[in-house]
């Protein structure tokens, strides 16, 4: 398994039967792994395309004249079906026409204002069904959700998807829409605001205000745009999402060479480790996992050009102070100086509740040098989440004080902390046996790069003492180890791991969250947090006894 956070859907391509099985199918991994992955569904918007093509493709050569329909029909000899019927009377002579992510280039010489443009080919190629139309010098007149995009967000609603991402966004006001309809279904799905036209950078502040995360669309972008503008659009685009609290993604042609390729261009690599290094919430994959050779691996290529940059060079503790005049100001502050208090003790985690999400935002985007733990009682919002920088969320249902709430927190935590001793199944047992002593450690795992193949204790390095009569000096813990052994998951309650624990007979239970280890739990961690229960317990006993009617009274006549 490699790893993604979210999954994208893109409803430009395909249809509902498709769709559905596909969102079922992640979410049924989600509950077989205990995983939170998102989904994303992509709204196609007012995107403009060419038609089929005869044998799909037609040759366009510079020079040649083309006359652009929007009457449906097949492309052929210099005719070519438009879809955006507004076409002839929303452009001008002289305008541009890019074809195929601007690889094709055309300039309008005539429109009839109602179903014809004519237009020269200035750059020439072959030309295929479908392909997408960008229109630079263009103001386009088609509204933000089409007909298409209204049925489709319906859909995505109707499956409850965790975000809807609007293309083409041009105003606030397209946000606004969008969520209004989303309000008056009643449901809570957040949007993301696709910046890939150049009026929406006019407005971008508004817009950022409006959106609940934004996306860097890279490819139409820079097509509508000179291409050297880009990188410092995205710079910017980041840091004022940052500072708004509003998580930001990169997308478009991060490791494109992967389509085909088993492994990226070293320009490629620096393209991810740079957005990585701006400060963005998400790198984003398209053709390279979708009609892609190696999916797999270019995700797990991905993850680990993420991993090494936030390990070695990542800028934490990016502290944005609370506006005094919000009025969040309070909610903002105690996000603000948690993090400010994390990073002066250097917490390992930041540990939050929340029912709209809200305080993941605000102590993501201070991007604190700490694991932060949301924990929430709603569980669509544990998904949602998962596309907020360094959020891990946990279902948690507990209708009690928040007392109470924060030390069974701190309980589970438990499961989640201390260091992880491994090795590789091919060392030697004699080797782990003096690991294990010199840590003072009971346990250790047996990892194959991320993989976690099996478990070693004493009880296994006896075994083995018991058949090789002492002699362990070729023997490998390949040889030894507990192969798949018993796991516990991260929202397991004390009781549910003590349980298993008794259950399979065992003294150390590993704590994976889905494929990834977490920690190793022992059952004298079990009953360190039974003591440690039963001492809350005693004291909510006697803060309700001394609240009690007649309390005093007793307490004075040593009652």
């Amino acid at each position: 398994m490699a790893g993604v956070d979210v999954c994208r859907i893109n409803l430009s391509h395909g249809d509902y039967s498709h769709h559905r099985e596909v969102m079922q199918h992640i979410r049924k991994i989600n509950r077989e792994l205990h995983t939170n992955t998102a989904i994303l569904v992509d709204l196609q918007g007012p995107k403009l395309r060419v038609g089929e093509m005869k044998d799909n493709a037609m040759l366009l050569t510079a020079g040649e004249e083309v006359i652009f329909t929007t009457h449906e029909c097949i492309g052929e000899a210099g005719k070519i079906y438009m879809n955006y019927h507004q076409f002839p009377s929303d452009v001008a002579i002289g305008d541009i026409v890019l074809i195929d992510d601007g690889k094709l280039k055309l300039r309008v010489t005539a429109t009839n204002k109602n179903d014809q443009v004519n237009a020269v080919v200035e750059s020439g190629g072959i030309l295929s069904s479908r392909k997408g139309v960008n229109l630079p010098r263009t103001v386009i007149s088609l509204p933000s959700l089409t007909k298409k995009d209204l049925e489709d967000l319906e859909f995505a609603l109707e499956m409850e998807v965790d975000w809807i991402g609007l293309s083409f966004v041009r105003t606030a006001g397209d946000i606004r829409g969008l969520k209004d309809i989303i309000s008056r279904s009643g449901k809570k799905t957040r949007v993301v605001a696709k910046i890939e036209k150049p009026e929406a950078l006019q407005e971008l502040d508004a817009i950022i205000n409006e959106a609940d995360a934004l996306m860097v669309a890279r490819g139409d972008l820079g097509v509508e745009l000179p291409m050297e503008q880009v990188p410092l659009i995205q710079k910017l685009i980041v840091k004022k999402c940052i500072e708004a609290f509003k998580p930001v993604i990169i997308a478009t042609q991060m490791m494109e060479s992967m389509i085909t390729n088993h492994a990226p261009t070293r320009a490629e690599v620096n393209d991810v480790a740079n957005s990585v290094l701006d400060g963005a919430d998400a790198v984003m994959l398209s053709g390279e996992t979708s009609v892609g050779k190696y999916p797999v691996q270019v995700v797990a290529c991905m993850r680990n050009i993420i991993a090494t940059v936030e390990a070695e060079s990542y800028p934490y503790n990016r502290h944005h102070a609370p506006d005094p005049e919000s009025d969040t100001y309070i909610s903002d502050s105690v996000c603000y100086n948690a993090c400010l208090m994390g990073s002066q003790v250097k917490a390992n985690a930041i540990v939050g509740m929340t029912r709209s999400g809200y305080t993941a935002f605000q102590v993501s985007a201070q991007r604190p040098d700490a694991n932060i733990f949301i924990f929430t009682d709603v569980p669509s919002l544990m998904s949602a989440l998962s596309l907020v920088w360094g959020v891990r969320s946990f279902y948690y249902n507990h209708d009690v004080t928040t007392d109470e709430t924060i030390v069974e927190l701190q309980d589970i935590l438990k499961m989640k902390g201390g260091a992880i001793f491994s090795m590789e199944p091919d060392k030697r047992v004699a080797d782990a046996v003096s690991m294990m002593v010199r840590n003072d450690i009971g346990s250790l795992v047996v990892m194959r790069g991320d993989v976690m193949e099996g478990l070693v204790t004493f009880r296994e390095v006896l075994s083995a003492l018991d058949v090789h009569g002492g002699d362990l000096a070729d023997l490998r813990l390949k040889n030894v180890m507990v192969v798949d052994p018993v796991c516990g998951h991260p929202d397991d309650t004390l009781d549910q791991v003590r349980a298993v624990m008794t259950r399979s007979h065992v003294r150390y239970l590993p704590v994976k969250d889905g494929a990834r280890l977490i920690g190793i739990i022992s059952f004298h961690d079990i009953a360190k947090a039974v003591i440690d229960e039963t001492s809350f317990e005693n004291r909510l006993l006697k803060r309700y006894l001394s609240s009690a009617p007649g309390a005093e009274d007793a307490a004075n006549h040593g009652q």
